[in-house]
């Protein structure tokens, strides 16, 4: 990097570019959150509905990775038209989709499905030109300037929810157009600017060296992941997808001649956890909290968003006082009380506090891991740092959303069993356990992982001619199950806290957390 200042226009574009996909992000999920779009007008169940988010989160990954190959060759700006056009094109289908559905369903799905997948791409290209274009033009306080970055993202989780919230009745086309401002906006700002060239090329580094900080370990990770998805999505095509996903992997393995770096590896392996306790939650936090509070659930959102934002902006003394490491373990230790407490919490004053402890948590973690990856393999240019970003939206659309599913339908049946001491309902729990007639089992990851789901209309049927207490009873078990499930998902940032523990005492022992340069023949 020069030692010319770098351009406020050019960070700011990209913060506005970040901004943009939280736009595309929230109002989506708000409109998939919502029972008289999914289920009224466009007649999706729950598992439809769970694909219809997944769409919008694991192709992230695609661009990002593959852009993050090539970017260095098709450039910065070209990269940037491609997500703004992306992400302005999802908007249009969209909108057109919801002004069909009355009349034709089958194609509103389509164009909403397909849509997903456009903006998901979009997304991705944005992180893939922002993250190597701060950490470039910031070479000295990567961490800092990456965490002033990516407040842009909780940022625009503010702006569009409560817009969102605050539109009310108004049409969801109106609602979903809203992603044209910042995206308009970032494309006019950017296009004039002139982007740097990115660390690893100006230091000579080749492209070989680069893809080795990759190596055959980080290449296999996303070769499992990319299987485990394309399998979801598209059955009937195991082999096919297991050959291609395989062969991609073991290419760049030979041609690298290289496992990849252990550090990276481990960081990669990180990201699956950490995806989770921050996208996953995000995603699902609407829905788990639509019954435990009487005002409209996406409130919490936004509020741990503006937590968020504020802290960002404000990372750098943060940063500079604790170092990443341990700032990341105070982090998973917040994460894990504020879930655990968010699982128990009634009452609005409660509830708010648990949802700060959990704000304050996950805060830190995206962007100083993606600080983390930038200073200690800055060989690796834009493909490590972005691939980081890539397998952590994929993980949570494979691997994360299901299981919080699997998690929420476990603990539903977990309540519902706990009525045998207060409710006698025959045939609803037998010695402890809910009835197996009322039980369909379910299982995850290739039947990896089983859980039991409540069979709803036979409940319901079981429920006919009990009385009133009785019914919500039974209802107030299953609406509030969904909550307490949070409790169990403290398993992601309690890995986390495991983790970061153990690299801490790594980089201890060699006298402590210090950035690699490529100046210093980093490696």
């Amino acid at each position: 990097m020069s030692n010319e200042k770098p351009s406020k226009a050019l960070f700011w574009g990209c913060f506005i570019a970040l901004i943009t996909t939280a736009f595309g992000f929230i109002t989506r999920m708000f409109l998939l959150d919502d029972p008289a779009i999914t289920g009224d007008l466009l007649g999706l169940d729950e598992a439809e509905v769970g694909i219809f988010k997944g769409i919008q989160v694991w192709p992230f990954a695609i661009s990002i990775i593959l852009f993050s190959l090539i970017i260095d060759k098709v450039g910065y700006k070209f990269a940037m038209i491609f997500a703004a056009a992306s992400q302005i094109i999802w908007g249009i289908m969209g909108i057109y989709g919801l002004s069909v559905a009355d009349t034709n369903p089958e194609l509103a799905k389509d164009l909403l499905f397909w849509g997903g997948l456009i903006l998901a791409l979009g997304n991705g290209t944005v992180e893939a030109f922002i993250n190597p274009v701060v950490a470039t033009i910031y070479d000295k306080e990567k961490t800092k300037w990456l965490n002033i970055l990516h407040a842009g993202w909780p940022g625009g989780l503010v702006i569009a929810g409560i817009a969102v919230i605050l539109m009310g009745g108004a049409s969801w086309e109106t609602k979903l157009g809203l992603i044209f401002i910042p995206a308009i906006i970032y494309l006019v700002m950017l296009i004039r600017c002139e982007f740097p060239v990115q660390e690893r090329v100006a230091a000579g580094v080749s492209y070989r060296d680069m893809l080795a900080e990759f190596g055959f370990g980080g290449a296999a990770v996303v070769s499992v992941l990319m299987f485990l998805q394309l399998d979801n999505d598209f059955p009937g095509n195991e082999a096919a997808f297991m050959i291609l996903c395989g062969a991609a992997a073991v290419a760049l393995g030979v041609y690298t001649k290289s496992l990849g770096r252990p550090l990276m590896f481990v960081l990669i392996l990180l990201m699956t956890p950490l995806a989770t306790t921050e996208i996953g939650t995000d995603g699902w936090i609407s829905g788990i909290m639509a019954n435990a509070v009487t005002f409209h659930a996406g409130w919490i959102l936004v509020y741990t968003s503006v937590i968020m934002m504020v802290l960002r902006f404000y990372a750098g003394p943060i940063v500079h006082r604790l170092q990443p490491l341990p700032l990341l373990i105070l982090s998973c230790i917040l994460a894990i009380a504020g879930l655990f407490a968010l699982s128990g919490a009634s009452g609005v004053g409660l509830i708010f506090a648990a949802a700060t402890l959990y704000a304050l948590g996950k805060t830190f973690f995206w962007p100083t891991m993606l600080g983390i990856v930038s200073e200690q393999t800055p060989k690796g240019g834009a493909l490590t740092l972005n691939s980081v970003s890539g397998i952590g939206m994929l993980a949570v659309g494979v691997l994360g959303f299901p299981y919080i599913g699997a998690l929420q339908a476990r603990k539903e049946v977990s309540q519902v069993a706990s009525l045998q001491q207060s409710q006698d309902v025959p045939g609803l729990v037998v010695d402890g356990n809910v009835s197996a007639d009322l039980l369909e089992e379910k299982s995850i990851y290739y039947g990896t992982i089983d859980y039991p789901s409540l069979k709803g209309e036979e409940v319901e049927k079981l429920l006919e001619g009990q009385s009133k207490e009785t019914k919500e009873a039974v209802e107030t078990a299953q609406a509030g199950s969904a909550q307490k499930a949070l409790a169990n998902m403290t398993i992601f940032p309690l890995v986390m806290l495991i983790t970061y523990i153990l690299l801490y005492l790594y980089f201890k022992r060699k006298g402590g957390y210090k950035p690699l340069e490529l100046s210093d023949g980093a490696h």
